[in-house]
């Protein structure tokens, strides 16, 4: 087993350091040039855009912008937002915060190009619209190459996502529920599965509906935990906020622990950790952005942005401040991840940090075992067509209930090693269909 897990462990150092992080940020920069900076352009629009039909029924057996902005951001905002900026900061000091941001800025213009694109190819099967990577992959590649590009980016897709994620994402509900009430982890398993199965069973407008209803409410549950203890230690946030962008160039003048910290490493943790969190390129937020009811597929790119902009430059910045303002950064690293996230709350709140971990742990987890669920489902139903669905619902339940109890180390390298290679199929796609990409941004500017 042990060997398996450190040939896992090298090809994902292969294939993610540095080649993917260099190609993902090579394509947010290359669309954030070629749509003039469309993340700063429109970024009101993008608001007005998801939040100005909130009431509005949606026909046809679409959603609104809004719900299929949640059903995305129930994806991205996962258990990475507890570990992930832990992560970067403690291997690459606070400056990754900094290039944290840098590399979401370039992201918002990668997933505004895959929304778009996702509403241009979208289409109807058994009477309900659907659309993804898989679909405009074939548009880039006609012919067998698209085709098997296609069948690969569904593969791996519903293997990363709808199975090996929520194995690692109902284990983190499992084992925060465990250190915080003492419950036994299958038990729990099996509730988020029953949970699970109540939603999964309705299909995308269910869970469109659901997440709807549960994004807002673990969001502001989450930024009032986390604005109480900033706002509590308020005398460390300016020096927090500079170690950020000191620490960004100069890792060695903040001096201490940390002067191991390098530029090198500020920049690898920041930019690989805000990718891994906000999914901008890796082709899994799109099937969501399919299902909008939108007049054109420009308002609905506009949205996707709103997406990376909430998981990076809300919660994971929420998570910085918090470990930074609380002094429980270690020297060296001693506390990494999720612990490190714990330990800024409980410095704060005392008793109540590790229940409040634990609550925000089931919001973030679930929702993106609901989100993620419903990408492999589209990627099933293309492959497999409709009488693939039962089957894979069962699957996913079982996983939930198996990943509860289990050391899913090895599958959480596994599923970062099926998202980077069904990332490449989807940045071919993009970089393909980039005349498309542009030609409908100024169809639609053009009418304003």
């Amino acid at each position: 087993m042990e060997s398996i897990q450190s040939f896992v462990r090298s090809l994902n150092r292969a294939l993610w350091d540095p080649v993917l992080l260099l190609v993902l940020c090579g394509v947010g920069v290359f669309f954030t040039l070629r749509l003039r900076f469309v993340q700063v352009r429109r970024l009101g629009a993008a608001f007005r855009q998801a939040f100005g039909g909130l009431g509005r029924r949606q026909s046809t057996g679409g959603v609104s912008s809004f719900q299929a902005l949640a059903t995305a951001i129930a994806a991205q905002v996962g258990t990475g937002n507890l570990a992930g900026a832990a992560t970067a900061i403690a291997l690459g000091g606070p400056g990754a915060i900094f290039w944290m941001w840098v590399s979401a800025f370039f992201g918002m213009a990668t997933t505004y190009a895959e929304a778009l694109l996702a509403q241009r190819y979208r289409t109807r099967q058994d009477g309900q619209p659907t659309g993804g990577p898989v679909y405009y992959i074939r548009a880039a590649f006609p012919g067998l190459f698209g085709r098997l590009l296609a069948a690969a980016f569904a593969l791996l897709l519903v293997l990363a996502l709808g199975f090996m994620g929520s194995m690692v994402q109902s284990n983190s509900i499992a084992q925060a529920c465990t250190a915080a009430f003492g419950w036994d982890p299958v038990a729990v398993g099996a509730a988020v599965a029953l949970l699970s199965l109540l939603v999964f069973v309705g299909g995308a407008r269910r869970v469109a509906s659901f997440t709807g209803k549960l994004v807002p409410v673990m969001a502001l549950f989450y930024l009032a935990g986390s604005l109480y203890v900033i706002t509590t230690h308020a005398g460390n946030l300016l020096p927090a906020l500079g170690s950020i962008f000191v620490g960004a160039f100069a890792p060695q003048a903040l001096g201490g622990g940390l002067a191991g910290a390098t530029v090198k490493k500020a920049v690898r943790y920041g930019v690989a950790r805000g990718l891994f969190s906000n999914e901008a390129g890796m082709g899994s937020p799109p099937h969501a952005h399919a299902l909008a009811q939108v007049s054109h597929p420009v308002q609905q790119g506009y949205v996707a942005m709103l997406g990376v902009f909430v998981d990076t430059f809300v919660i994971l910045t929420l998570t910085a401040l918090v470990i930074l303002t609380t002094g429980v950064l270690q020297p060296g690293g001693a506390l990494q991840g999720t612990a490190l996230t714990q330990a800024g709350f409980t410095a704060a709140l005392g008793p109540l940090g590790a229940p409040f971990i634990a609550v925000c742990m089931f919001f973030f987890a679930f929702s993106s075992i609901l989100g993620w669920y419903y990408f492999g489902e589209v990627n099933v139903r293309y492959l497999f067509g409709g009488r693939g669905v039962k089957p894979y619902c069962l699957l996913a339940c079982l996983c939930i209930v198996l990943g509860a109890g289990l050391q899913v180390d090895l599958v959480w390298q596994m599923a970062d090693v099926c998202n980077g290679l069904m990332a490449l199929p989807n940045l071919l796609a993009l970089v393909a269909l980039q005349s498309t990409v542009v030609s409908l941004t100024r169809d639609y500017e053009g009418r304003r």
